[in-house]
C-alpha cells in the first residue's frame, strides 16, 4: 500500500521544471548597474604606485613637516639647528672640493712651467739656427717644426718685438739708447726673446730700449 504522504507534493519545496542545467538562462540574469571598471593587469601589488623623485621629495617634506608639528618648541629649535649645521657642512664640503680642484690645476701649471723653462735654452738654439738659415731645408726643418708645435700645445708664446712699447712686466732692459725724437720708451732691439706660458711669464725678453735724447 502506497503512503498517501509520498503522493502529495510538498508546497515548501521549490518546484523545478525541466532540466536543472537550464535553470539559469542568460535572460534570467540581472545586469549590474554602474560603469565598467577596467582593472590593469600590470598594476602593482598592494595598490602601490610609482612616484617621480619630485613627488617622493614632496611626500618626504610633508611627512617631515607633520612630524615637526608634533615636536615641542625646544625640539623644533634643535631640529632647525641640526639642519643649519648640515647645510653649513655641505657648503664647506663643496668649497673644499673647489679648492682642491683649483690647487690641482695650479700645481699642474707649475709643473709644466718648470719643464718648459728647462727647455728654453734649446729653443733659443733653435731660434738662432733658424736666423742663420740652418732650418731652411732638410730634416732639421721638420724637427724644428715639431718642437715648436709641441710647445704651442701648452700655449707657449714668444714675447718681445722691436718697436713695441717698453713694459717692465715682460721686458728686461739691458741697455738704454738715447734717441732724438723719441717721445717714450720703446723696444729698439730684441737681444733675447722672452716667453709666456698662458698668463705666466717664464722669462722676460731682454731688449735695448730707445729713450728720449
Amino acid at each position: 500500500m502506497t503512503d498517501s504522504k509520498d503522493s502529495v507534493p510538498n508546497e515548501d519545496e521549490p518546484q523545478v521544471e525541466g532540466d536543472a542545467t537550464n535553470a539559469e538562462q542568460p535572460e534570467d540574469l540581472i545586469e549590474a548597474e554602474g560603469p565598467d571598471v577596467e582593472v590593469p593587469t600590470d598594476a602593482p601589488a598592494g595598490g602601490a604606485t610609482d612616484l617621480s623623485p619630485e613627488d617622493e621629495a614632496l611626500l618626504a617634506d610633508a611627512a617631515r613637516g607633520i612630524a615637526e608639528d608634533k615636536l615641542s618648541t625646544e625640539d623644533r629649535d634643535l631640529v632647525a639647528e641640526m639642519r643649519a649645521d648640515m647645510l653649513r657642512a655641505q657648503a664647506e664640503l663643496v668649497n673644499f672640493r673647489k679648492r682642491v680642484e683649483r690647487d690641482r690645476e695650479a700645481n699642474r701649471e707649475v709643473a709644466i712651467a718648470e719643464v718648459v723653462r728647462a727647455l728654453l735654452p734649446a729653443l733659443d738654439d733653435l731660434t738662432r739656427a733658424e736666423a742663420h738659415g740652418d732650418l731652411a731645408e732638410g730634416p732639421m726643418q721638420v724637427i724644428g717644426q715639431k718642437i715648436r708645435g709641441g710647445f704651442e700645445k701648452f700655449k707657449l708664446v714668444q714675447i718681445g718685438e722691436k718697436g713695441e712699447s717698453f713694459d717692465p712686466n715682460i721686458h728686461e732692459a739691458i741697455v738704454q739708447l738715447p734717441t732724438p725724437g723719441a717721445t717714450g720708451q720703446t723696444v729698439a732691439d730684441v737681444v733675447e726673446p722672452g716667453y709666456k706660458l698662458g698668463e705666466r711669464v717664464l722669462r722676460a725678453a731682454k731688449v735695448a730700449v730707445a729713450v728720449p735724447a
